[in-house]
This record gives structure tokens, C-alpha cells and sequence, in this order.
């Protein structure tokens, strides 16, 4: 990448690319103005919608065939929690258009109640990055991306699918843009009776089914940006989520629960965009909202609603074609209440100031060096910095290095759960450094990312002499290990053939006891492969997932044993505006779980149309 088209991605709030479309030059407007800078010195995988459809059931599956991620999943459908290189789930950030939205109350991102559909891009980045994205960034970090471009017209579509267990997914969008407006809305619906059958996995004295497993959500996307002048840019995006999980009963008799969760996230961003500098200052409000239903029968018996306000600036200049410096500032109001949980009306301010600075040497060499300090209330913040290195050393060979140091401050329930809140807690600090070795020979691409990362003060509950359990700062972990990702692609004539695959070696430690972290597969093999010809496509995913400690001493017993999955699927396009589709997951019917006790679905089925107008 030469200087001149770095130069155009940091400078730019938006990107500026010339597309060879209908119109002479078109623009798109990127909510997410620090990815671009992101790719400058960290390999980031990117989904697209495409992608999504093949893995359509909930971001949970999406993530785990087509990512290093560990996924722990109780039951389909049901409450599920990243873990990015090792490390816990508070210790992933999710990010929706540049905002961390990590719960207030469990400090993590529950991924079954973030929405699949309605983005444009979901990228997964690995390593720390608190300096730009704030408390959880330590094992990695989730993008979920809206653009919205200009000069296309208008453009709208359908996609709805029908599957095994009574499931249904359907999803809208429609967009309008000219050269000074962009439009885009959407909106998604699932629902899913989720009653499957695992008569090989035996509980008590009958065979697995999922019984009481139903669940459902909606959401609605609406996204517009309106050039006020030459150069500069009113945007908006709102997203809105509502669902439902009953979770499963092991017995007929068994009391039926479930959990209720509403979303909305509001963003309002005002950019500057000029040669050699720009700004982007963004409000933005987010709400949630969840009910405990001991019965489903009954009332809620517990629950919490959290507000939070944001206000955030980024400011990018060039001193000199070569020396970009970047501040970015935020502040937060984060809201809570409780009920039934001991907890009452809370409230905490939090600020931050980080400052960057880039080099680019030459054409081949780059660097940034980060540093940032966060004022969380009543809460020890440490000074946090980062340093990145890319030199693309010969055109078949790239090498990066990245050095940093994150953290994580406590939640809402570690601080005032009660019983059990603890005002004593310190932050979660890491240490992580990691190199990217990437390959490019002919139409292949390798890519190798040895890690590691030095965790302080993990906050871990316990069993206390009293009858219940309390956050603690307890040990020290460590992760180490290598991501690897080989993607091939070529075309002949007609034909398209595509290869993604990628493995990753984990090992994260307890410090005290030097034994594997719980839910952490020291092995993870993930593949894809799609042929394509004229308007016809088929494909077929891999999955391996090693063997997977379920307790602390690792105990074989009730280790999760490893497992093999195989999906395909096939589609046609018709008349270019229809596709038909059907898809198999689980072709090889194996019985596994991310969960202990939690079987997930054997061989399913679906069928799917799109239709583009």
C-alpha cells in the first residue's frame, strides 16, 4: 500500500474510492472511522453479507465457523459468550459503528442478543485495542459495521428462510441515495420453536430434548447521511432489538424459565473532511433492557435496565505527508437499576483522552504508537499505550509487529451485585505483543499471527463462607499461541473456485495452578470452500474443535470431547434478481456441544430465497 492511499484512508473520515459504477465517482460514509486506520497494521477479517447467509441461525454460528473464536453456546439459540485467544468473555469487546457496547451490568456481550442481520460488514480483530476501543478490548474485539453510500439509486431486497424446528428468518432492507442524501432501512424477524432431539445424549434416564428451547427476536435498522456541504457530513444510525430465550428443561416437570432483552442504540456523527485534516464527533445513546422469568407463567422476578450517553471525538491531521497525529476523547454516563438484584440507581462518569501519532517511512514502512488514559469513577484506571509496525518487505512477503498494553474495568453486577458486590475490585490489565507474518504465492495468501498476552487481577467469583458467591481479583493467566488463515482464489472462464481456512493453536494458563483455562480448545480448525459456475454455487464448511476443559483441574471426565462438523449448501441464481437455496448443517450428524450438558442440533435443514430489486 503506497503513501498516497494510506494518506486517503487516515485523512478521511469516510472513505473516497472510485467504483467504475453507473456514476462518475461515488462516496461512501463509514461510521467506524478508525477501522481503516485499523488495517493499516493489523490483519482484520471481514464478513460480508454473503457470508452471513451461509451461517444464518445467529451470530453464534456465524462466528464460530468462520472465526478463531470460541463460541460457548448453551443449547442453540440460548445464552452464548465469545472467547477471543483464550481469554474470558469480558475480556471481548463488541463494537457497533466504533462504540463499545459491552453491557454495563456483566461487563461482556451476550452474542446471542446482538442482532446477525443489518450490518454491511462485520470485521473481527485479534489482539488488544483498548487505546482506540476502550474496557474488553484485550483478547480481541467484534465490528459491527453500517455504510452508507451515495449515488446508487435505489436498490431493496428480501431474504427469508424456512428450517428444522419450526424456524423462520426473514429479512428486509431498502436503500435511496443521490450525490447529497443516503437512506438505507431494515429490518429482521426470527423465530424458531428450537425443539430438537439428541436421543444419544442421555440426561437422567431419557435422551436429550431440548424441551422449553423456543425463542425469537426482531430488530429494525435505520441509517441516513446528508452532505450539508462539500465537506462535511450529518450522519445517523439506530438500531432497535427485541427478544426472548426460554431456556431448556431437562425434565418435563422441570420449572420453565426464560429471558427477555430489548436493545436501542442511537448515533448521531458530525464529520469535517478536508486535505489534510478531519474531525468526527458523534453522540450517541444506548439502552438495555432485560427480565429473569422464573416462570414463564408469573411475572419477571428479576431484571435491569441501563442507559448510557456518549460523546466522542476523533481528530486526524497531517503535520506532513509523512506524520499524521490523531486524539481522540469520550465520555460516558453509564446508568443503571436494578430489580430484585440488590442492586438500585446507580450511576458512573467515564472519560478518556488517547493520542496517536503515524509515520510512514516509505511507501513500505510504516508505524503508530498510541497512548491513552481513561477517568473511570471511583475505579484506578492505568495509563494504557500501544505501538504497531508494518514493513512490507518484498511484494510476497509483509511482516507486522503490535505491542500494547488494555485493560478491563469492572461491571455494574461485580461492583454492586448484592449480595456480593465488591468496591475493592481493581481493573483487569494485560500485556500483549503479537507478529503477522503474511505470504502472498500467486493466487495464495498465508497468514501467520504468533501471540502472547500477560493478564493481571482477573476478577473471578467465588464461593465465600457465607452461603454465596463474590467477585474477586484472584490469579494470573497467560495465553500464547498462533492464528494461521490461507485463502486462495481463481477464476477460469466461467468457473470461480475459493478457499478460506484457518487454524489456531491456544494455550492459556492459570499462573497459579499452570493448568488450561475452562472452554479453551487448545486446537480450532475452521474451512471453507465455494465453487461457483455461471449462476450456480455450492459450498461446504469444516469445523474441529479440540478437547475442551469444563472445569479447572483439568478433569477428562467431563472435558468436552473433540468434534468434526461439516454444513453445505447450494444455491441458484434466476433472472439475476432471484436466488434459491438449500442448506444442510451438521451434514456429518455428530453429536457435540460448546456447552457441557447442552447438546446442540444433529443433521438440519433449510431453504432460503432472495430476492434483489
Amino acid at each position: 500500500m503506497d503513501i498516497k492511499r494510506s494518506l486517503l484512508l487516515l485523512c478521511s473520515s469516510y472513505g473516497s474510492f472510485l467504483l467504475g459504477q453507473e456514476k462518475a465517482v461515488d462516496t461512501i460514509y463509514i461510521f467506524d472511522s478508525q477501522m481503516s486506520k485499523v488495517k493499516l497494521f493489523h490483519p482484520v477479517r471481514s464478513l460480508t453479507p454473503k457470508d452471513v447467509e451461509k451461517n444464518s441461525t445467529n451470530l453464534s454460528e456465524l462466528l464460530r465457523f468462520q472465526s478463531s473464536i470460541y463460541i460457548k453456546e448453551n443449547g442453540r439459540g440460548a445464552v452464548s459468550s465469545p472467547s477471543f485467544r483464550g481469554t474470558t468473555a469480558q475480556q471481548t469487546a463488541f463494537v457497533w459503528n466504533g462504540i463499545n457496547i459491552n453491557s454495563s451490568f456483566l461487563g461482556q456481550g451476550d452474542v446471542n442478543n446482538i442482532p446477525l442481520f443489518g450490518y454491511d460488514q462485520i470485521d473481527i480483530k485479534a489482539g488488544g485495542g483498548s487505546v482506540i476501543y476502550g474496557s474488553g478490548a484485550i483478547g480481541g474485539s467484534i465490528h459491527l459495521n453500517n455504510i452508507l453510500d451515495f449515488n446508487r439509486g435505489f436498490k431493496a431486497s428480501v431474504y427469508s428462510e424456512v428450517a428444522s424446528f419450526d424456524t423462520y428468518n426473514n429479512f428486509a432492507q431498502a436503500s435511496f441515495s443521490n450525490d447529497q442524501l443516503s437512506v438505507k432501512v431494515s429490518g429482521s424477524y426470527l423465530t424458531s420453536q428450537n425443539d430438537y432431539k439428541v436421543p444419544e445424549f442421555v440426561v437422567g434416564s431419557t435422551g436429550f430434548h431440548n424441551t422449553n428451547g423456543r425463542y425469537y427476536n426482531t430488530s429494525v435498522n435505520i441509517g441516513a447521511s446528508y452532505k450539508i456541504a462539500d465537506h462535511q457530513t450529518i450522519s445517523w444510525q439506530n438500531q432497535m432489538f427485541d427478544a426472548s430465550q426460554h431456556y431448556p428443561v431437562f425434565e418435563q416437570n422441570y420449572n420453565r424459565t426464560k429471558y427477555n432483552a430489548q436493545t436501542l442504540r442511537s448515533l448521531i456523527a458530525w464529520d469535517i473532511q478536508k486535505s489534510n485534516i478531519s474531525n468526527s464527533l458523534k453522540a450517541a445513546y444506548t439502552e438495555d433492557n432485560f427480565q429473569y422469568f422464573s416462570d414463564i407463567n408469573l411475572p419477571k422476578s428479576s431484571g435491569a435496565a441501563g442507559k448510557n450517553y456518549i460523546f466522542k471525538d476523533d481528530f486526524n491531521y497531517f503535520i506532513t505527508p509523512k506524520i499524521n497525529i490523531n486524539a481522540i476523547g469520550e465520555f460516558q454516563v453509564n446508568k443503571g437499576e436494578g430489580y430484585e438484584s440488590g442492586i438500585g440507581s446507580i450511576s458512573r462518569n467515564v472519560g478518556s483522552l488517547a493520542g496517536l501519532i503515524r509515520y510512514f517511512a516509505t511507501k513500505d514502512l510504516r508505524f503508530e504508537a498510541g497512548i491513552k488514559k481513561d477517568f473511570v469513577e471511583d475505579i484506578s484506571s492505568p495509563l494504557l499505550y500501544s505501538f504497531s509496525g508494518k514493513w512490507d518487505a518484498v511484494k510476497w512477503y509483509h511482516v507486522g509487529v503490535n505491542f500494547s498494553r488494555n485493560f478491563r474495568f469492572p461491571s455494574f453486577n461485580d461492583l454492586y451485585w448484592q449480595p456480593g458486590g465488591n468496591l475493592d475490585l481493581l481493573s483487569e490489565t494485560s500485556t500483549n505483543i503479537d507478529m503477522n507474518h503474511e505470504f502472498s504465492l500467486g493466487d495464495f495468501k498465508i497468514t501467520l499471527s504468533p501471540y502472547y498476552m500477560d493478564v493481571k487481577n482477573l476478577i473471578t467469583w467465588l464461593p465465600t463462607p457465607y452461603g454465596y458467591w463474590a467477585p474477586v481479583n484472584t490469579y494470573r493467566s497467560e495465553s500464547y499461541g498462533l492464528e494461521s488463515q490461507i485463502t486462495w482464489n481463481k477464476k477460469f472462464g466461467k468457473h470461480a473456485l475459493r478457499l478460506d481456512g484457518g487454524y489456531t493453536y491456544s494455550k492459556s494458563i492459570n499462573k497459579d495452578t499452570q493448568m488450561q483455562m475452562m472452554y479453551v480448545p487448545v486446537h480450532k480448525a475452521v474451512g471453507n470452500i465455494e465453487y461457483g459456475y455461471s449462476f450456480f454455487k455450492l459450498y461446504a464448511q469444516g469445523l474441529f474443535n479440540g478437547l475442551t476443559y469444563t472445569s479447572t483441574d483439568e478433569n477428562r471426565s467431563t472435558a468436552i470431547d473433540p468434534y468434526f462438523i461439516i454444513n453445505t449448501g447450494i444455491s441458484a441464481a434466476l433472472f439475476k434478481k432471484y436466488t434459491l437455496g438449500f442448506k444442510i448443517n451438521n451434514l456429518t450428524n455428530t453429536v457435540y456441544q460448546t456447552v457441557s450438558l447442552y447438546p446442540m442440533p444433529k443433521r438440519n435443514y433449510s431453504i432460503y430465497a432472495t430476492i434483489n430489486f
